[in-house]
């Protein structure tokens, strides 16, 4: 089964907690801290493997996690990053979050290798807030947390060529005579059951790569049968072949199929009707009456492409007859085809991003609690953050006791201390510091 859309879940390594310790030698009685710092969590990474061409594996394995950072060690030792985690995409790779849809990056083009989450930092050891006044500090920081992200990967195949049309209409035999590409061929309906990329070579002119999409049927725009999937992978094409049995093997008109097929690619959610397009009348070798006359046109005026042509040129689509099983008119539409390309633009459509994680995925600070204690009548505010800040902080001072007061102020810990019931002449405990409240 082809498989061009997948959701997983994938988390960035969390960073290592710093380490609190003090150096304690034979003749160092009272050293100071030496407590290291935490490894970086590792990063999530898609990169482009050239050797994938569908989303099968994430059929399997739907969470990807980076390592996490090692926590310092004593001795100012460091701890170890966390491992990457990298995952393997194929080309034209389409990353969406998957709540909004909005598109994170597109793996096509130059874009080979994506950081999409970066590892949270390791935490600095408590060897980094000694101070003057506060010589051995209990404190060390803890590591960034892990960050979680669902993401919608969509398979978008790079091709410069499209050939759309009915099912067996002759798509993969006109792909197999064309190029490198060996697709199954069989006499049945839905032959091809996925996507197939061929390098179509030329002498004399430049080449191109071509996509056999599985036949389209009525409905297709709004998702009938496989429909949305695959005409999905019609949308960096740069020219359409569109592909139709001119003899009507199976009791079809070729009108009305040319009719039903440019009606779904209309409807589509980009207007794929617009893209340039060229019709290979195929299995002509099976029309009786059939004949060139040696312009290119049918001697005969019952024959089906003179209908065809009727239809097609007056909306500026170009008709050429041809025949995928014996080769017949196959050459004059690959020329053709390589000289409308050599005069577009070489760039492969891309999407732009619209969702930055690094942006939108922000991290919480270390939180603080103020709770009060009926037994002994007092507020008690802890929290890593409060401790760093202690660390820093001179409170002996008078700039340093205005600086504490403002932090108390900024982080809305007043605001919760008088929320419980905290009024001027109460205590309020940090960590072995005691203060009287007051406003």
């Amino acid at each position: 089964m082809f498989i061009d859309k997948a959701r997983i879940i994938v988390s960035s390594g969390k960073g290592g907690d710093g380490h609190v310790s003090f150096r304690r030698e034979k003749y160092v009685p009272a050293g100071g801290p030496d407590g290291g710092d935490g490894g970086k969590g590792g990063d999530v990474v898609f990169v482009v493997d050239d050797g994938l061409n569908t989303l099968t594996d994430f059929r399997h394995i739907r969470k990807y996690a980076a390592q996490h950072g090692e926590d310092g060690k004593k001795k100012r030792m460091a701890g170890k990053k966390g491992q990457d985690m990298e995952i393997k995409v194929p080309a034209g790779t389409v990353i969406r979050e998957a709540n909004s849809g909005k598109v994170i990056v597109d793996m096509s083009g130059d874009m080979r290798r994506y950081v999409i989450l970066r590892g949270g930092r390791g935490g600095n050891g408590n060897m980094h807030y000694a101070t003057s006044t506060m010589q051995a500090p209990k404190y060390a920081q803890p590591g960034q947390p892990s960050r979680s992200l669902e993401l919608l990967l969509e398979l978008k195949m790079i091709a410069d060529v499209g050939l759309v049309g009915f099912p067996n209409v002759g798509k993969s035999t006109l792909l197999s005579m064309s190029s490198n590409a060996k697709p199954r061929i069989a006499n049945y309906h839905f032959t091809t059951l996925q996507p197939i990329l061929g390098v179509v070579d030329l002498e004399d002119a430049p080449g191109f790569v071509m996509a056999d999409i599985p036949g389209l049927i009525e409905g297709a725009a709004d998702g009938a049968g496989l429909g949305h999937e695959f005409l999905a992978h019609l949308e960096r094409t740069k020219v359409l072949i569109h592909v139709v049995d001119a003899a009507g093997t199976e009791g079809r008109d070729p009108i009305e199929d040319i009719m039903a097929i440019n009606r779904e690619l209309a409807r589509y959610k980009i207007d794929l009707s617009s893209r340039k397009q060229i019709l290979a009348a195929n299995k002509c070798d099976l029309i009786e009456s059939f004949e060139e006359d040696g312009t290119g046109e049918s001697a005969s005026a019952e024959d089906p492409i003179r209908e065809i042509r009727a239809y097609c040129e007056p909306l500026g689509i170009e008709v050429f007859p041809i025949s995928a099983a014996t080769g017949k008119g196959v050459r004059e539409l690959l020329y053709h085809v390589s000289g409308i390309l050599s005069q577009m633009p070489a760039d492969t459509v891309t999407y732009e991003q619209e969702y930055d994680p690094e942006a939108e995925l922000t991290y919480d600070e270390a939180p603080y609690t103020v709770t009060y204690d009926p037994k002994t009548k007092e507020y008690f505010v802890e929290g890593p953050r409060i401790e760093r800040m202690l660390g820093y902080t001179n409170l002996e001072t008078e700039k340093g006791f205005i600086f504490f007061q403002k932090f108390l102020v900024d982080n809305g810990i007043i605001d919760e201390l008088k929320r419980l019931g905290c009024k001027e002449g109460d205590t309020v405990r940090l960590y072995g510091h005691g203060f009287e409240f007051f406003e």
